[in-house]
């Protein structure tokens, strides 16, 4: 399978769909940062790490959906970085599955590329 490498914090969304869509699960894991937090459901513990990622995307592997991502601020300081964006997970027939707005916090990672350090689909969860 093609190796993807986000050049940009704003470009990692594509890659993950981009595999997302091939069924590339690895490819998938390889956007995020070893180290990562996804919080998702917001209302569950995060998933963490590499295996946390795995988890969190291999339900959408057989349906294979499109992740649509509109990235509408950036702001990188170093390796380090912080994204807002509008986002859908659309199924082959055309289907929203899910939409909401993000938070993300991107590091640079061994290969070059950008990945996922904190992924917050539906923004950061609340204080308990």
């Amino acid at each position: 399978m093609t190796q993807r490498i986000a050049h940009q914090p704003r470009e990692i969304a594509d890659c993950v769909s981009a595999y997302l869509q091939e069924g590339d699960l690895d490819g998938i894991t390889s956007m995020f940062h070893p180290s990562c937090q996804i919080f998702f459901p917001p209302d569950q513990p995060p998933l963490t790490g590499l295996e946390g990622a795995r988890k969190a995307f291999e339900g959408f592997l057989d349906i294979r959906p499109q992740i649509k991502s509109e990235v509408f601020s950036e702001v990188i300081n170093g390796d380090v970085a912080m994204l807002r964006a509008n986002w859908s997970v659309i199924a082959p027939d055309g289907t929203v599955l899910a939409e909401g707005q993000s938070t993300e916090v991107a590091k640079k990672l061994e290969s070059g590329g950008w990945g996922y350090l904190i992924d917050c689909p539906n923004g950061p969860p609340s204080l308990t």
